[in-house]
């Protein structure tokens, strides 16, 4: 009977500790006067402000309290949200890669707080600051469910500071309500906050999140209760100009260039929860260059967006469809255009405008509308290229949207063909997401249209996932007809019906080397209807991976692969070389591995071999990482990728080298140096950007570009040249 009266005990004592888990909230006190940021929680103020603490560890178990507390106070007064931290340590031995600003969480000691303002569990606002008082902040989409939404180029004016002692380090952070989108007269907001300790090897979350789930999901979240409603939001005015002044020479034709340009953005909150956006003439000779890639595939690779106009409520224009398949909307698309010889070149943006944000507490709206000029040399239309979307939330987590999307061309010139005159497309998307995040989904249905195109045009899918503590599988269809079309998305294959799977198996081990290790069962296949759906692309792949508790990771990997080529395809890139035949199969098996070290360590690494088929030939390949941080003020990587393919007569042998060495130098919160080179023989080029940039006010910067390239044969230069570039944020 006492076995009886314990269990039960047991048991409700476990569901008193769940609701807690569930309802865990504070307070947020108003106060009347500032508080000065400095770092330090001198102030008697905090004494009065309630908390956020007994944080739960995600890693390296995921069930007990963190070994290291930490503690958040929140107070308001109304313009301006503060936060006092501390955080326990230790010692003061922290890893700090870099004093730069929009670090990455992974790898070293920072704290990070997220807002859901409108309660959904689908959008949030992120803050972090690590004890050297570096600050970073992002915007998180589609729930936290997946990396491609977490977006770190967005930026916003705030203050933050840190102090360290002995045992641990503190921050102060003072956010004006304004960078923040909310619903006027709200109480409570959710939020959540995860910390990472390289001291303790830990990391910890204020609500518990299982380690399935990744840090950041939105669907595991307590509450922030305001002491008082939130009024009516400040409508901030901000001018961002600019001036750039150029120099360069194209050393193909021989031309050199010197311009000087004048523009801006401007960005305009419309109550509490929409934000206008204007950009004139804009410039993006500052934003980041971006990574070569070894592509041995048939199809274009997707790169990421860095530019920041394109940054905010981003899900709202660049999250319809499938991001792999059939994304209706691409905004790298918009400012590039291919000359008269197939070439990639910039097509200059005239001007565009930006509205997005909350209609109403579960309505959200979307609206691009972008000019970019006419260029009659390279036979470059002027279009015009608008999208209009709109967000209804459902159930929990879940949410439904329309789009419709207009590429028109502008005063129709006679190089361009009628069949080019426009491209349109309409659709409806529903994203599934469960309250615990268990299940994931997304089913959509698209069609485009064209001048005298109008019947099918269709493209259609289906998603599924689920994704538990031990267990895992997801489904995925795809239907993509071969006339559809949309100018403005990333479509790199058409006319297929494909369809993937994949169930996977994770074991969480008593062991205190290994965290966890499982296996993975992948496959895909691919069929064509416009070819009486023949089969032209399977793929099916086994997996092993172990990750460990000293932060290092090993995978092992066999692949299964059939391609039907259906074109002519050169995979070396050599001009003379002879294509692998169209109307021919191809069955061939792969092995590969991977080993990453721990990056806690000055000096960190990683290793990928493959090896096996390759079409009717073979392939060797080898991928390094390497990179010695010699804190915070110096940061060396460098990347390595060499593939060796072996294909019989008459088709070439090929030794294609991919290195990217990097150094980056924090001299100062405000001064940053970086030096990317780029040798790629695949592409024939070496390319090096450097970039300074001196940070003289809040989100007002000092540019200067250098970019350099170089033919990898000859070594002769390609182009070359120098941006000088001022940025000044002012708020009106």
């Amino acid at each position: 009977m006492a076995k009886n009266y314990l269990c039960l005990l047991s048991l409700l004592f476990l569901i008193h500790l769940t609701a807690q888990e569930q309802t865990k909230s504070f307070v947020v006190k108003y106060i009347d006067e500032p508080i000065q940021i400095d770092g330090a929680l001198d102030e008697p103020i905090w004494e009065m402000a309630d908390s956020a603490h007994d944080f739960q560890q995600y890693f390296p178990t995921d069930s007990i309290l963190a070994t290291q507390k930490t503690d958040i106070k929140m107070l308001y007064d109304g313009k301006v949200l503060y936060l006092g931290l501390r955080m326990e340590t230790k010692g003061k031995d922290y890893v700090i890669p870099s004093l730069e600003r929009d670090f990455r969480a992974g790898g070293n000691d920072n704290i990070s707080l997220l807002f859901d303002t409108f309660n959904d569990g689908t959008n949030a606002f992120l803050f972090g600051i690590n004890p050297y008082g570096v600050r970073r902040e992002a915007l998180i989409t589609g729930g936290g469910s997946g990396l491609g939404g977490f977006t770190t180029s967005w930026d916003v004016k705030w203050r933050g500071e840190s102090k360290i002692y002995d045992d641990h380090y503190t921050a102060e952070m003072a956010i004006p309500l304004t960078s923040f989108k909310f619903r006027e007269g709200e109480t409570k907001w959710r939020f959540n906050s995860y910390r990472f300790d390289m001291q303790a090897n830990e990391r910890s979350t204020w609500i518990r999140i299982p380690q399935n789930q990744l840090i950041f999901n939105l669907a595991f979240m307590g509450d922030m209760v305001f002491e008082k409603p939130l009024g009516k939001s400040r409508t901030p005015f901000t001018l961002i100009p600019y001036v750039n002044g150029f120099s360069g020479k194209d050393f193909d034709a021989d031309e050199r260039t010197n311009t000087v340009k004048v523009g801006g953005d401007a960005k305009m909150a419309i109550g509490n929860s929409m934000n206008l956006d204007i950009t004139i003439n804009p410039d993006f000779s500052q934003v980041e260059v971006d990574n070569f890639i070894t592509n041995l595939t048939r199809f274009e690779v997707r790169l990421p967006e860095r530019r920041q106009f394109f940054i905010d409520n981003n899900d709202l224009f660049g999250n319809f469809g499938g991001s792999r398949d059939a994304n209706p909307f691409f905004s790298r698309r918009i400012g590039i255009a291919e000359d008269t010889a197939g070439n990639t070149i910039e097509n200059r943006i005239i001007a565009g405008m930006r509205l997005s944000g909350k209609i109403n507490n579960d309505l959200r709206l979307g609206f691009l509308n972008i000019q970019t000029e006419e260029d009659a040399v390279n036979e470059i239309a002027s279009n015009n290229n608008m999208m209009f979307s709109l967000q209804q939330k459902v159930f929990s987590r879940s949410n439904i949207g329309l789009f419709f999307i207009n590429r028109q061309t502008f005063n129709s010139p006679d190089f361009v063909d009628e069949s080019e005159e426009y491209n349109r497309v309409v659709g409806i998307d529903y994203n599934l997401a469960s309250k615990d995040n268990t299940w994931i989904g997304r089913f959509y249905g698209h069609k485009s249209f064209q001048p005298n195109d109008n019947e099918g045009n269709f493209s259609l899918g289906a998603f599924t996932a689920y994704n538990s503590r031990k267990y895992g599988a997801f489904l995925d269809f795809v239907f993509i007809d071969e006339e559809f079309n949309s100018d403005l998305g990333f479509v790199p294959r058409k006319d297929i019906f494909k369809a993937a799977g994949s169930v996977s198996r994770l074991f969480w081990p008593k062991d205190k080397k290994i965290n966890n290790h499982g296996f993975e069962l992948f496959s895909v296949y691919t069929w064509r209807p416009g070819l009486d759906l023949q089969n032209t692309d399977q793929r099916i792949n086994f997996e092993w991976g172990a990750e460990f508790n000293n932060l290092s990771e090993i995978r092992a990997r066999i692949s299964y692969q059939y391609i039907f080529l259906t074109d002519e395809f050169e995979p070396t890139d050599k001009d003379d070389a002879v294509p692998l035949p169209a109307n021919q199969g191809y069955y061939f098996t792969s092995f590969g591995g991977e080993f990453r070290s721990d990056r806690r360590k000055v000096f960190s690494y990683s290793i990928e071999p493959e090896f096996g088929g390759f079409f009717n030939g073979n392939r060797y390949s080898l991928q390094l990482g390497a990179n010695l941080r010699l804190q915070p003020k110096f940061n060396l990587g460098l990347q390595t990728q060499y593939d060796h393919l072996e294909l019989p007569d008459p088709h070439s042998d090929a030794d294609i080298w991919l290195i990217s060495p990097r150094i980056d130098i924090t001299f100062n919160k405000s001064i940053f140096w970086s030096t990317l080179i780029q040798y790629s023989n695949q592409r024939d080029n070496v390319g090096i950007n450097s970039r300074l940039q001196w940070r003289f006010a809040p989100l007002s910067d000092l540019f200067i570009v250098y970019n350099d390239n170089y033919f990898v044969n000859t070594f002769m230069p390609r182009n070359r040249s120098i941006n000088l570039k001022l940025t000044y944020w002012l708020n009106i």
